[in-house]
């Protein structure tokens, strides 16, 4: 099915899975719409059966690398890192508000860069709110800092967020290569963002909670000592990544060996079932993410693909690279981040090294502008409203037009100088 009729269908079947995400309906997964809209637009003929198995096959390491490191972060958090991390926030938060912001970007923008977006919202999120009580704080800058350094601290490594390991999987150059790439870019975003945050939270910073009611807020017990056995785990994996791109092995055999041993140890120390570690992998979102990538091959085949070619911009010097970064976080905040991404993976593919990484800074620091950016900013806020905490869409929208447009920029600027330096 071609024509006005095919791209019809596919557009719908594209809202449909991308609206089902971001509701989802009496709790349900994502998966559950976006598995019969990847049916109906192959078994139509909107997308070729060939085709949506390339796409399929295309997808399936990635998101076996994915379902590695999502397990490996909550492993991590049986072994009590999190919690552990959390307690040294309450204890070391410093005599300003501004000083415990400066720990919190650290904490999130660490966790993000190695056990990707996700384990900062779902897994950090939570104890920074319980430490910012503890510490006295009002929890608003601190919970702001979290989501936003979710999207935006993900430049760093391949493992950081999903886009990445879509980009990663077209780039073809080495783990420490692309490291090396977004190490400026992620350093200027990472202060930027802090500067921006001081600014507009000032008043809170300075704000104390004496005199509240501390009944409700958990108490924060984390672990006497260092988690060293997980630490080690974790940072043995990622020189594993390191090793593996120079030896040509797949990264995800990597990950998935870093999951498995600390997986094995939850078992013996029988901190979780098999039933619980199989559910670490989220295997209704990977699920998802296989059946939004045949949508979105149908959009493509029904003429999405040529339309970004034309959109996207020739030549690797800053203003061509801004303004793709640009046209990436316009289009992140009009169909959600990975959608975007998929959509102008093979034309940015074609244009370039340079374009494509330009891509990923758009994909990943334009989802800070709104609520439908990215899954995880919505997933923040089902963890927000697990505490009984509300962010108004305004707040969050003012706040993403102080920090989007300076952090696209300045990361732009520094991809386009590592560019210079180390080449692509």
């Amino acid at each position: 099915m071609n024509g006005p009729l095919g791209a019809s269908l596919a557009g719908l079947c594209l809202a449909a899975t991308l609206l089902a995400a971001i509701v989802r309906p009496r709790g349900l997964p994502e998966a559950v719409v976006a598995v019969p809209a990847a049916a109906l637009v192959a078994a139509t003929g909107v997308v070729g059966l060939h085709a949506a198995w390339r796409e399929v096959s295309h997808l399936l390491p990635v998101v076996g690398f994915l379902a590695a490191v999502l397990a490996l972060a909550y492993f991590a958090e049986l072994e009590g890192l999190f919690s552990y991390v959390g307690g040294l926030l309450a204890r070391w938060h410093g005599p300003s508000g501004r000083h415990f912001l400066a720990w919190v970007f650290v904490v999130a923008a660490t966790c993000t860069a190695v056990l990707s977006l996700d384990a900062t919202v779902v897994l950090l999120t939570p104890v920074v709110y319980i430490a910012a009580r503890h510490a006295d704080r009002a929890p608003k800058p601190y919970l702001y800092a979290c989501t936003h350094l979710a999207n935006s601290a993900s430049l760093l490594m391949p493992v950081s967020n999903l886009t990445n390991l879509l980009a990663f999987a077209v780039l073809r150059v080495s783990f420490l290569h692309f490291t090396g790439l977004m190490l400026v870019p992620w350093l200027a975003v990472v202060c930027s963002e802090y500067l921006v945050l001081a600014v507009f939270f000032r008043s809170e910073l300075e704000e104390g909670l004496s005199g509240a009611d501390f009944a409700a807020a958990e108490a924060l017990v984390g672990p006497d000592r260092l988690p060293l056995f997980a630490i080690g785990v974790i940072g043995a994996t990622l020189v594993g990544f390191v090793g593996a791109s120079f030896a040509g092995v797949n990264e995800a055999w990597i990950a998935g060996a870093g999951a498995t041993v600390l997986g094995a140890k939850a078992l013996l120390d029988r901190k979780a079932t098999v039933a619980q570690l199989a559910r670490a992998t989220n295997p209704a979102f990977l699920v998802f993410v296989v059946s939004l990538g045949v949508v979105v091959a149908a959009m493509q085949h029904q003429g999405l693909g040529n339309l970004s070619r034309h959109l996207l911009r020739q030549g690797s010097g800053f203003l061509a690279m801004l303004a793709t970064a640009a046209l990436a976080g316009l289009l992140s905040n009009i169909v959600n981040n990975l959608p975007a991404l998929l959509i102008l993976l093979p034309a940015a593919a074609e244009r370039g090294p340079a374009s494509l990484l330009a891509v990923l800074v758009g994909v990943n620091l334009g989802p800070n502008l709104t609520y439908v950016g990215s899954l995880a900013t919505l997933l923040w806020r089902r963890v927000l409203h697990s505490q009984g905490l509300e962010v108004a869409a305004g707040e969050f929208l003012l706040l993403g037009i102080w920090t989007v447009p300076l952090t696209i920029t300045v990361a732009t600027a520094g991809l386009w100088l590592a560019l210079r330096v180390l080449g692509a």
